[in-house]
């Protein structure tokens, strides 16, 4: 999830292996195709790295929804929030301090390589540019519950995208956030019906 109109997070992945094992697959920027030599192969763990970005934009963007909520209930929820993003990073970052390289069956070579790529070129949670000039509009917390409400689905779809290409060791972490993505989801629907 987002930035406290600081920026968001920025993401560049790099899917190759053999390279230096933390960070090796995210450093300052965003993936660019024509930029970047692309490889058949990617790593698990650039999946979790992605996911650790992920969660550092919405623990951001919670900070900065807390400063222009205008009642303590709606403060209170944001501050809930980055708490929980906080914990879902800690997730994430355990599961890469013990990840193991994993080989997904394809189609073709690099089918699932570029797959990924692809996705994150052109999603949103991705994008620095969009997501900051995004973030620069937000003026007021209906317009905060909105953004949220549209990365935490955001979110929810990478989890359930990538889930297939991790070790099945993995996959109760990753829907047990899936489902408190829901219920973030859920929480931000009521906290907007009640405004």
């Amino acid at each position: 999830m987002i930035g406290f109109v600081p920026s968001a997070v920025p993401l560049k992945i790099n899917l190759k292996r053999n390279e230096e094992p933390v960070g090796r697959a995210l450093q300052v920027g965003i993936l660019n195709a024509k930029e970047h030599a692309m490889s058949s192969e990617f790593e698990t763990s650039d999946i979790f790295e992605i996911a650790v970005r992920i969660e550092e934009n919405g623990i951001n963007f919670y900070r900065y929804a807390v400063q222009i909520a205008g009642d303590e209930k709606t403060k209170h929820i944001f501050e809930f929030l980055a708490g929980e993003e906080e914990k879902h990073k800690n997730t994430f970052r355990s599961i890469l301090s013990r990840i193991e390289y994993h080989t997904v069956p394809e189609t073709y070579s690099g089918e699932y390589g570029a797959y990924l790529r692809n996705y994150v070129d052109n999603n949103i949670i991705f994008t620095k540019e969009i997501m900051d000039r995004e973030m620069a509009a937000i003026k007021n917390e209906l317009e905060a519950i909105d953004f949220a409400r549209r990365r935490e689905l955001d979110s929810i779809l990478y989890y359930q995208e990538v889930k297939q290409f991790v070790s099945k060791d993995h996959h109760g972490d990753i829907d047990k956030i899936i489902n408190e993505e829901r219920n973030h989801f859920r929480m931000l629907s009521e906290l907007k019906k009640n405004l």
